[in-house]
């Protein structure tokens, strides 16, 4: 798959990096302009990365409206932060309360991106690396991401290890797409990270909204459906009764593999009462960009 390689430093301080996603300093100011890449840049020149193909626990998630701010259990949701930061480079980090780092060690770690363009919040949509490129190549040349350099990735190391769900979307060449399930397929096999307490496929049944935020381990994008949902309850209830409706309303297109059916995320989530549970795992779901 073509990608622009970007290179600069990953640094922390004054972020708030989660399991898939981490702020990148490119060393020439003007690449993203230069790679024609739609990135909001902070004072110092930093954006936001949005790691591709994987989605991790929510350490804080703005529901919808009024809804506040949500988590996952954070047990998975640190682990995933954690794992990603040492695979970067990075040896310690220390955080507030809030979850803000306040500093690390080192305060800077080179690095290199993949990626090739920015989502609808202007985040790069990318493939993150510790160190250098292996070979001569330039920076902001056009670089081949192959299964065997995606290996080396960040992203698929969160996969291997099994910290968070693979999330694909169409843009994905298949065969990086199917290196990654099948690190995720393995990762499950072995009981590897949150895989034991996984409910997304094996169904749950919702009592409380403490329970979701604290208990549940279960595909981020279900969660976040869930708690858009349960927001527009003032009451604080956790009925399901119009969750399907709800989820109908989102436009969430997908496609599944290998069969390659086209349809919508509603039509893949059984809601049975207050029981829910996703039909498919979630390797073989492919989502249409937004």
């Amino acid at each position: 798959m073509p990608m622009t390689l970007i290179k600069g430093t990953f640094q922390l301080v004054g972020a708030s990096p989660d399991g898939d996603s981490v702020r990148f300093y490119p060393e020439d100011p003007q690449a993203t302009k230069k790679a024609g890449l739609k990135v909001r840049l902070n004072s110092r020149g930093g954006m936001q990365l949005r790691l591709d193909a994987i989605d991790a626990l929510e350490t804080h998630y703005q529901a919808r409206g009024t809804g506040g701010m949500w988590h996952q259990p954070a047990e998975f949701a640190d682990a995933a932060a954690a794992n990603l930061l040492k695979c970067l480079g990075f040896k310690a980090v220390e955080r507030d309360e809030r979850g803000t780092v306040t500093s690390s060690t080192p305060i800077k770690v080179p690095g290199h991106i993949l990626t090739r363009f920015a989502d609808k919040y202007g985040r790069a949509v990318a493939f993150a690396f510790p160190g250098q490129r292996p070979g001569r190549s330039a920076d902001l040349s056009k670089v081949h991401l192959d299964v065997k350099t995606l290996k080396n990735s960040a992203n698929y190391r969160q996969v291997a290890d099994g910290l968070v769900y693979p999330t694909f979307y169409s843009l994905l060449y298949p065969d990086l797409r199917d290196a990654l399930a099948e690190a995720a397929v393995k990762a499950r096999k072995d009981g590897r990270g949150l895989w034991p307490r996984d409910v997304t496929n094996s169904g749950f049944k919702l009592a409380s909204r403490r329970q979701l935020a604290d208990e549940l381990v279960i595909l981020p994008k279900l969660f976040r459906r869930l708690v858009d949902y349960l927001a527009l309850d003032e009451s604080g209830g956790v009925s399901l009764t119009g969750f399907s409706d709800f989820l109908d309303s989102r436009n969430d297109r997908l496609f599944t593999v290998p069969d390659g059916h086209a349809t919508e995320f509603e039509t893949l989530v059984s809601v049975k009462r207050q029981t829910v549970s996703l039909t498919i795992e979630p390797e073989r779901i492919v989502f249409i960009e937004a």
